[in-house]
């Protein structure tokens, strides 16, 4: 089951939580992301880095925290669910809840380079 909801950090809670690149499960949650793409630029959405953070626990349910590139994006209240629908069907994965944060803001530095030369920024 996922839970796609907005979410606005807490007094003293970074602004974007670490993920958990050592869990063994990471990488493969991270390739079924990348199967999710912006529908109006032709770059999936962790390579847009529109994914904040991935945390994943001891019995493999995944958080995300995700931003989108504006937040009048028209596809707002979709792509989380398509975020979770992507990572679910993973072997052994418990849960997927995904968060919607708007801190901080998306910007263009976040764009891995695969995403600035699919762009044309390279």
């Amino acid at each position: 089951m996922s839970d796609a909801t907005a979410h606005t950090p807490a007094e003293g809670e970074p602004l974007i939580a670490p993920s958990s690149e050592a869990h063994p499960r990471y990488e493969e949650v991270v390739e079924a992301i990348r199967s999710v793409y912006d529908p109006e630029i032709p770059v999936n959405i962790f390579d847009l880095g529109l994914i904040y953070s991935i945390r994943i626990d001891d019995e493999n349910a995944v958080e995300v925290d995700m931003t989108l590139t504006a937040p009048g994006c028209p596809v707002a209240g979709e792509m989380p669910g398509w975020v979770a629908d992507a990572v679910e069907p993973l072997p052994g994965i418990k849960q997927v809840d995904v968060r919607l944060v708007w801190e901080p803001p998306w910007e263009m530095s976040r764009l891995s380079d695969e995403a600035r030369l699919e762009l044309g920024f390279m």
